[in-house]
């Protein structure tokens, strides 16, 4: 063996070893946490796990570096590979700041909620209780725009059962420019209690290329699907029936792949009120929709840190708007097939 590459492959072998031995003194001990802060303490397993993420990625981008014949592609490989790692120490870190954060909002308890058939309805054709912001009829269809995306959403003739649980299927199609790019089946639960569950999603991204013929969107990504009850995700509150102005939930729980949360901000929203959550709100779509009766809640994803979206909530419509205000963005109720306030939505 070439003495240089033998230097090469003992320095990675030496690598591997500490990285082996340092898994071994995190994963040996008992991770129950003696404080019983099980958030803060799922924060920093999850930071581990980042970091050990950002380690193997780091591995394969030199392994791909170094089979570069071009030297100069080479050094230029390695130094991205190197500012990748860099950032990617970051972010991680980043993480476990904002996950810190959420866990003073959804408190230290674990998170294993009762997920069980009797607590469900079975019948979308006719339920006991309706949550009046979460509506699914069958057959209801909601249009929303914002910039060059074109979201359409439908609630289809089409259970699936997920833990004995009973859930209806939204189809949730959003194109950019015409072109498809996400195509979402979201599974949604009607607790008998009047709150909506978040059940699970098969998430599939989309991305066009020039040249292709016929042009066809290529799956790219399915990141962020997840199912409760399988590799240990949960079910999440999307909805809860009677919602209070400080309440905060997790919308879904599939560690290190879908973990949003939301916190309600209001309850009784209406344009004019709150000049702060009036923000990119615009004016005649929410007199039309709000009568002092709209929920906001604050939505963001641990996985994200410093993003953070508001979402609004119309009785008997359900979400209808929602803002970015750090980028500027909204997404706007466009039209609807189930109600007269969609009639001649204005556009964003």
């Amino acid at each position: 063996m070439n003495l240089r590459c033998f230097l090469t492959v003992g320095t990675v072998t030496l690598g591997l070893a500490a990285t082996a031995v340092h898994a071994r003194d995190h994963a040996d001990g008992d991770p129950e946490p003696q404080d019983r802060r099980y958030c803060s303490a799922t924060a920093r397993l999850l930071y581990t796990a980042c970091g050990f993420e950002a380690q193997d990625d780091d591995f394969v981008a030199k392994a791909k570096c170094i089979n570069l014949a071009d030297a100069s592609e080479r050094t230029q490989c390695l130094s991205e590979a190197r500012e990748a790692r860099a950032e990617a120490g970051q972010a991680c870190r980043a993480q476990l700041d904002w996950r810190r954060a959420a866990c003073s909002v959804l408190g230290e308890g674990r998170y294993d909620p009762a997920f069980e058939p009797q607590h469900f309805d079975s019948n979308f054709h006719q339920l006991n209780n309706p949550n009046p912001y979460f509506p699914l009829g069958i057959g209801y269809r909601w249009e929303y725009r914002g910039g060059s995306e074109l979201n359409i959403v439908e609630v289809a003739d089409e259970t699936k059962l997920i833990e004995g649980v009973t859930c209806v299927v939204l189809r949730d199609l959003v194109y950019q420019e015409g072109r498809l790019v996400e195509a979402t089946d979201d599974w949604f639960a009607a607790a008998l209690d009047g709150s909506t569950w978040y059940c699970g999603e098969e998430a599939k991204d989309y991305e066009s290329f020039a040249g292709d013929h016929p042009q066809r969107p290529e799956l790219v990504s399915i990141d962020g699907s997840f199912k409760h009850g399988r590799e240990g995700d949960k079910a999440g509150l999307i909805m809860p029936a009677q919602p209070r102005v400080g309440q905060a939930y997790l919308e879904e729980f599939s560690l290190g792949n879908a973990e949003d949360v939301s916190v309600v901000l209001s309850t009784s929203y209406a344009y004019g009120v709150d000049p702060g959550l009036d923000q990119l709100v615009p004016r005649d779509v929410a007199l039309r929709m709000c009568n002092r009766d709209c929920v906001v809640t604050r939505n963001y994803s641990l996985l994200e840190p410093d993003i953070f979206a508001l979402k609004y909530y119309a009785r008997g419509i359900g979400f209808f708007l929602e803002t970015q205000p750090v980028e500027g963005t909204t997404l706007q109720l466009v039209g609807c097939n189930f109600d007269q306030r969609c009639v001649a939505l204005p556009a964003p």
